[in-house]
């Protein structure tokens, strides 16, 4: 059971990094070259749309399975360094992707939602942040691969 919850965190941990770096680099630079108030539509769509039963299971079982992993990595077979990788990688998706979520990208979407917050002040200021998100799924992803290979 060990090695398939090693591979469904890598698995887990890799959807979320191509997610989060396709908007940085895809989504969000094609809703910034339309009108202001159809980047505006289509994000609300997509805050809506993406609470899904196949996002949420993913975005939010990324960082358990490599915790579970690393827990069980530690306790059970004492294999200290690819459990302590584990451990790190759940921790960077816990601050770096579901921190940041909760504390700035959600309540800016919901702001963008509700008219307090127009496109032009939106879409930077987001967008900056999705790169952290961004670079926290990779390494959480890098550091679970690590995990698996030395495990």
């Amino acid at each position: 059971m060990l090695p398939v919850l090693a591979i469904l965190a890598l698995l887990l941990n890799g959807l979320m990094a191509g997610l989060f770096y396709t908007f940085s680099v895809i989504v969000m630079r094609s809703l910034d070259a339309i009108e202001p108030a159809q980047a505006t539509a289509t994000m609300s769509s997509v805050n809506v749309k993406i609470l899904n039963a196949w996002f949420l299971p993913v975005f939010l079982l990324a960082p358990v399975a490599s915790l579970v992993t690393g827990l069980l990595l530690l306790m059970r077979d004492g294999r200290a360094t690819a459990g302590t990788l584990f451990l790190v990688a759940a921790a960077a998706y816990f601050l770096g992707v579901l921190g940041v979520t909760a504390v700035v990208n959600v309540p800016m979407n919901n702001a963008l939602d509700s008219g307090a917050l127009d496109w032009s002040g939106y879409s930077p200021r987001w967008t900056r942040w999705n790169h952290l998100r961004t670079v926290a799924s990779v390494a959480a992803l890098v550091l679970a691969a690590a995990g698996l290979y030395t495990a």
